[in-house]
């Protein structure tokens, strides 16, 4: 597999884009010489990084607005707006040395937003919720049902060890009802993700999401966080 061939997972990349990411590839491990950005070797960042973002991309609809709770250095939300230029896609995170980096790889279609997910502005706005593995699963339900619309999806980017959890009758109470769960390998690896897609169904009640302290000690099923 080539640098920045997109193939594998039925998109085409063009010359314009090619730069960019490679902009964004130089970046990211020039940042992370004193930042500490990720932890992930340069040698693996288009599989670890790009595809492993991109692997859902066509359970997204066209010209649809997403939001990446908890995005770190950008993932999935810089290879989503990059890869998709119909998507608006608006990258979340608290951590402001993470947002820094993004700040310097703008994209026209990517918004960045700094501010913790429970205390996120305005509800039922976005037609995609999305985040890599932010918390554990409950968590990270709880912190993205209210910000989908109804008739929306929220589809949390999770591993293996969910799927006895992904099905748990706790969740209607958010307004979601699982769909499917697409099981996918990652190109070149032995990795398998998946990708639960909840549709909203109804408003999401006001009392979520709760404070993050009272998440973690009591999430609504499965382990308390760390």
């Amino acid at each position: 597999m080539t640098a920045y061939d997109l193939s594998a997972i039925g998109l085409g990349v063009s010359e314009a884009q090619s730069a960019l990411m490679a902009d964004f590839e130089a970046g990211l491990y020039a940042w992370n010489e004193s930042k500490n950005l990720t932890r992930v070797w340069r040698d693996e960042f288009w599989v670890r990084h790009v595809l492993d973002s991109l692997l859902f991309q066509d359970l997204i609809p066209h010209g649809a607005k997403i939001m990446d709770i908890g995005t770190g250095p950008g993932f999935p939300a810089w290879p989503l707006a990059w890869a998709r230029p119909d998507l608006f896609v608006v990258a979340v995170d608290s951590n402001g040395k993470m947002l820094d980096f993004l700040r310097s790889q703008p994209l026209p279609n990517l918004k960045i937003l700094q501010a913790r997910a429970e205390e996120l502005p305005g509800r039922e706005k976005y037609n995609v919720v999305t985040g890599r593995a932010l918390a554990p699963l409950a968590i990270q339900l709880e912190l993205s049902a209210n910000q989908a619309k109804i008739g929306g999806r929220v589809i949390p980017m999770r591993g293996l060890s969910d799927l006895p959890l992904l099905e748990h009758p706790t969740i209607a109470q958010l307004g979601l009802e699982l769909k499917e769960v697409v099981r996918r390998l990652l190109p070149g690896t032995e990795v398998e993700r998946i990708f639960p897609v909840y549709m909203k169904t109804e408003a999401t009640p006001g009392k979520f999401p709760r404070r993050w302290a009272e998440m973690k000690a009591k999430p609504l099923f499965g382990p308390a966080a760390d």
